[in-house]
């Protein structure tokens, strides 16, 4: 009996220490946008001069946030559903990808004056830079995407996919883009050099796999998918499931935080989930409440800090919330 009540008083000390311990992500602030209204895209930024730039899809604009004041210093009106933005540190380039016309705005300088249009004729999506190589890569229409350079804002070529291409990310190590074609049910792998698809990899029973972020340390791509709600890691080289475990729903960005060897997932749901890498798989650290339909967000390693997009109810402006990653 007395060692009965010994472990029992062990497990609940242990019980109690983990209810004390810091939650993962702090909210620091919020940072009010205004008058926007309808949903809110995807986040780029510039770290040097922080400034985050917000696409505004249902305002049909991009809000340039100062990260210093925490203000809205710039809005870049008259687009057509803006869904991605990228930034080119080395031209100080802003591109804003449009769904509606498929058109890529580009505005250049510290008053983002109109810099150039690349027309893709159809829904215009995320938007990657390669700075090393001076090129730029955006999705598009019913599945291609366009390689353009980030000098002459001249499009180079355009690499074919079988459906409208999510979220996909640009492997330095070795040269392959992987890319969430959901519609076709699969992860596409892409040659840069050859500019073509080399590979297709497809996870069983899982569909609408819209997020992807790449843990380069540890060589692996993640994919969230929405049904079921799964965080996924597969081999980088083969695309063999590594692990999966299961998350939030209705989520559209996922993140590594590799100094603390964690992954952020954003969901429409209204949380984040905080995974915590172990050993081979994952561990649910927190799912922390956020807002119905704030599914979109952006990690700045460099400014250690998580910001989110949360459009605006009927009783509180759209806003960036601002996380802080602890400890």
């Amino acid at each position: 009996m007395k060692a009965l009540v010994l472990a029992l008083a062990s497990l609940a000390a242990a019980a109690t220490a983990r209810a004390a311990d810091p939650p993962p992500l702090v909210l620091d602030g919020k940072i009010a946008l205004g008058k926007v209204s309808g949903r809110i895209d995807h986040l780029a930024v510039d770290p040097e001069h922080r400034r985050l730039f917000v696409a505004e899809l249902g305002n049909d604009t991009v809000g340039v946030v100062d990260l210093k004041g925490g203000t809205v210093q710039h809005r870049i009106k008259g687009l057509r559903e803006p869904q991605g933005v990228g930034y080119v540190a080395a031209t100080d380039t802003l591109y804003a990808a449009n769904a509606k016309d498929g058109a890529v705005m580009l505005y250049r300088g510290e008053a983002l004056a109109p810099a150039g249009r690349i027309d893709l004729k159809d829904d215009a999506d995320n938007v990657r830079v390669d700075a090393a190589a001076g090129r730029v890569y955006v999705g598009y229409g019913s599945g291609a995407l366009a390689v353009i350079d980030a000098k002459t804002h001249t499009p180079l070529a355009d690499i074919p996919l079988k459906a409208h291409p999510e979220s996909f990310q640009l492997d330095p190590a070795s040269g392959r883009i992987y890319v969430n074609v959901p519609d076709a049910h699969e992860i596409a792998v892409v040659d840069r050099a050859a500019q073509k698809q080399v590979g297709a990899w497809r996870v069983p029973e899982a569909g609408a796999n819209f997020p992807m972020a790449l843990d380069t340390e540890g060589k692996r791509v993640l994919t969230v998918f929405r049904h079921p709600p799964l965080l996924v890691a597969l081999d980088a080289a083969t695309g063999a499931i590594a692990a999966k475990i299961g998350t939030c729903g209705d989520s559209d960005d996922v993140f590594v935080d590799a100094k603390r060897k964690r992954v952020y997932v954003s969901c429409g749901a209204g949380f984040i989930e905080v995974f915590a890498a172990e050993g081979d798989g994952y561990r649910s650290l927190a799912r922390l409440p956020t807002a119905s339909g704030a599914r979109t967000a952006l990690f700045v390693p460099a400014l250690d800090r998580l910001y989110l997009a949360v459009r605006a109810t009927a009783s509180e402006p759209a806003a960036i919330w601002v996380y802080r990653p602890q400890p």
